[in-house]
């Protein structure tokens, strides 16, 4: 019974030997690469795999390269695995390059797969030109007429320029601004209509592709609208406006004029009061005045008289002229 148990755990041992060493020694991809003509050497796996490198990832992109005639190693793979990179993706765009007899380099590759733009599809786009299609244009003529333009601009991608250069964000905002640009400077609307190649002309003829990864190839119109009359637009509520001001500026007149208005009216209620209240000291200064002597009785009569006589003419004045029959008098016939 003891000796099966010890052939068990012998066996046991010998098949965590071999699966350890199978893992640290990929001994089928090391004779994939040699049936590929790979010199790839079985240290050089080991190394890869103490360096957290799958080996599957390196050999197979270095014997899809070496079977396109590129000149690569696996140093070189594997310091861009290291980096951070596609190593796959770069080894396609490089056997795409060759096959289209694009100059591209292993350098140049890794370096735009480092940047983070998709070298595969610039190298396909360099082959087959790509088209981009803006969003709806809104730009308005010298008559105040509002166009609404829509283009297609077709691109090629620019590999010397993929590292550091505008993407296709910037063609759409360079594309709009001269569309917007050549409307604008156009006298009539109908000018535009009439000829649409007038803006791709124009707008093709400003260079917008310097400093992008692109190269403009030819920018063309798919869709010309009429909109609004924004010049109307503009005038009217322009005139809205100043209509506006001129009703402000009247209400404040009108407020200002009811202001003053009040403050004539608590002023002459304030006087008005001070003459009541300067009437009624009338009396009593009457009063003093008989009793020290100042005035005598017939002063006083005399004095009233007069108010008597000027309340008469104020109320006679009021009252207007006293109409007077001008018909002639009849006698009435005598009784006989």
């Amino acid at each position: 019974m003891s000796a099966l148990l010890g052939s068990a755990f012998i066996v046991m041992l010998v098949i965590v030997a071999i699966s350890l060493f199978l893992h640290f020694v990929p001994l089928g991809l090391w004779i994939s690469a040699l049936a590929a003509g790979v010199n790839v050497g079985i240290f050089t796996l080991v190394g890869m795999r103490l360096r957290r490198v799958p080996p599957s990832n390196i050999v197979l992109p270095l014997i899809k390269a070496n079977k396109a005639g590129l000149s690569v190693n696996v140093n070189q793979l594997e310091a861009h695995y290291l980096a951070g990179g596609d190593v796959d993706k770069v080894i396609d765009a490089l056997i795409a390059a060759h096959r289209a007899e694009i100059p591209l380099s292993f350098e140049r590759s890794a370096a735009i797969d480092l940047a983070g733009r998709n070298v595969l599809e610039a190298v396909q786009m360099s082959v087959n030109p790509k088209v981009i299609e803006t969003p709806l244009v809104s730009a308005v003529a010298k008559n105040g007429i509002e166009l609404k333009v829509k283009a297609r601009v077709t691109v090629r991608a620019n590999i010397d320029r993929l590292v550091g250069g505008a993407g296709e964000a910037t063609i759409i905002a360079r594309v709009g601004e001269g569309i917007i640009t050549t409307v604008g400077s156009t006298d009539d609307h109908r000018d535009v209509l009439a000829n649409p190649d007038f803006i791709s002309h124009t707008v093709l003829n400003k260079g917008l592709d310097s400093g992008t990864a692109f190269e403009i190839l030819s920018i063309d119109i798919a869709d010309v609208d009429v909109g609004r009359n924004i010049g109307a637009e503009l005038m009217t509520d322009q005139a809205e406006a100043e209509k506006r001001i001129a009703q402000a500026k009247a209400e404040e007149r009108r407020a200002m004029a009811v202001a003053q208005e009040q403050e004539m009216q608590a002023f002459t209620q304030e006087m008005q009061a001070k003459v009541v209240e300067a009437q009624a000291d009338v009396p009593k200064a009457l009063a003093v005045a008989l009793r020290e002597g100042r005035i005598g009785v017939m002063d006083y009569y005399n004095m009233n008289n007069v108010l008597a006589d000027t309340q008469m003419r104020e109320t006679i004045a009021k009252a207007g002229p006293v109409e007077t029959s001008t018909a002639p008098k009849t006698d009435e016939p005598k009784n006989r």
